[in-house]
């Protein structure tokens, strides 16, 4: 679909990917020297950097493989001056491009780092750098001006801190460019501003220079030796925030004070008031419990001393007291300490149980016996017989019980036939 009858509609995967066709198609093969900032070695074995020179910076990285196929990398350090064999690789991801490195050499050290240990080692001859020079910052400034760039988060982050922590506190915000080539003028009328307002309409207690940290090149304004040199003669103490950790500019070193990071220089600024707020917290909630327990413990003696809590006294005391009288009548406590009537009463009673028990086994039992014994009688022989029937038996003792036993009798012999009333003898034909 066309929009304005002339630009294609495209999605952003798709415009992404056409851009990395065309870039890792058109520089796959490429030779590029430059100097190192931003050197990193994450637990992956990759190796990601920033390749740049006096006019421009790219990202580079080098992928575990080729690293092992370049030991040289190891050794390499921010500053160093190398030349890099690879291709342009796109991170369809983020839409970012950056140089995928397959073969790295050292050409020596680079033109930024050399010109930034020239500058640091004539100025500390100089003596701009002398500890004995540094001012003193106040314990509880009472307004702060804060040189850094509006749209940074250094700013944020330091405001957020002073608003947690401080209380009282006026901070003056002095806008100023902190990266580019405009940068170093422009931190240097700003510090013209703050030290002329401090002079001329209220007083500034500290200065502090700040931004977020970045690579070489993007923290170079704060390299500049006319900056420096105001900060050196500047009447107004003055607080270093450059960057993180590891980053260290000129400014760190000819300020006052240097704090690692933004969010640093806030908390050492509002550190004193911290502990003060602390303590007075701490003595506040000390009296307010102290108070509480002073106006209890008067509570408490002012209620003993009326005439209902006295009354009251008495009559519990003089409760105790029969109590502990009435105990003392050993004639009332007898079953107490001698309990042999209900012992007694036990063992009676636990016989009485057990000759019961007994009894009504014995009388279960011999119903059982006479109930087995009736039916047994009424199954008996003499019973069945007396019904009118009878039954034979052989020579031998054997009832005669079937037709089949009948035929195995031999003929001839005599069979026995049993009646209720007797017992009479035949022969077997």
């Amino acid at each position: 679909m066309r929009l304005n009858n002339s630009v294609d509609r495209i999605k952003v995967t798709d415009l992404v990917n056409r851009i990395k066709y065309h870039l890792e198609t058109s520089f796959k093969d490429i030779l590029v020297e430059g100097e190192i900032t931003n050197f990193s070695r994450p637990p992956s074995g990759h190796y990601y950097f920033t390749l740049s020179d006096e006019g421009a910076s790219i990202g580079c990285a080098m992928f575990r493989g080729d690293a092992v196929r370049n030991p040289s990398i190891k050794s390499l350090a921010d500053g160093d001056k190398v030349e890099l064999t690879g291709g342009i690789g796109v991170y369809v991801k983020r839409g970012i491009f950056q140089i995928v490195a397959r073969g790295i050499r050292k050409m020596g050290k680079g033109d930024l780092r050399q010109e930034f240990e020239k500058l640091k080692m004539r100025l500390a001859k100089e003596g701009l750098f002398d500890t004995s020079q540094k001012k003193p910052l106040p314990k509880i400034p009472k307004k702060i001006a804060v040189i850094t760039s509006m749209k940074g988060a250094a700013l944020q982050d330091f405001i957020n801190v002073f608003k947690r922590r401080a209380l009282g506190l006026d901070i003056l915000i002095v806008p100023s460019l902190v990266q580019g080539e405009e940068a170093p003028r422009d931190l240097r009328v700003a510090l013209h501003r703050s030290i002329e307002y401090s002079l001329k309409k209220e007083k500034i207690d500290v200065i502090v220079l700040t931004r977020g940290g970045g690579s070489l090149e993007d923290l170079w304004a704060f390299n500049d030796e006319g900056l420096a040199l105001d900060i050196h003669n500047c009447p107004v103490p003055v607080v270093s925030a450059v960057g993180h950790q590891v980053d260290y500019t000129i400014c760190d070193f000819v300020s006052d004070l240097r704090c690692e990071t933004p969010t640093a220089a806030a908390e050492y600024l509002s550190q004193y008031q911290t502990t003060l707020k602390m303590k007075v917290n701490h003595l506040n909630s000390f009296f307010k419990h102290y108070s509480d327990g002073f106006l209890g413990k008067v509570k408490e003696r002012l209620n003993r001393g009326t005439l209902s809590f006295q009354l009251q006294l008495l009559k519990d005391l003089l409760h105790t007291q029969r109590e502990r009288t009435e105990r003392c009548h050993v004639t009332q406590r007898i079953q107490e300490f001698f309990p042999f009537r209900e012992m007694s009463y036990r063992a009676d009673e636990a016989h009485r149980r057990s000759d019961m028990g007994i009894h009504h086994l014995l009388k279960n039992k011999k119903n059982e016996i006479q109930a087995r014994g009736d039916i047994l009688e009424s199954l008996g022989p003499q019973r069945v017989l007396a019904r009118g029937f009878s039954f034979v038996k052989d020579t031998k003792g054997r009832v005669v019980s079937n037709l089949s036993s009948f035929k195995k009798v031999p003929p001839g012999e005599s069979l026995a036939i049993t009646f209720r009333d007797g017992q009479g003898r035949v022969c077997k034909v």
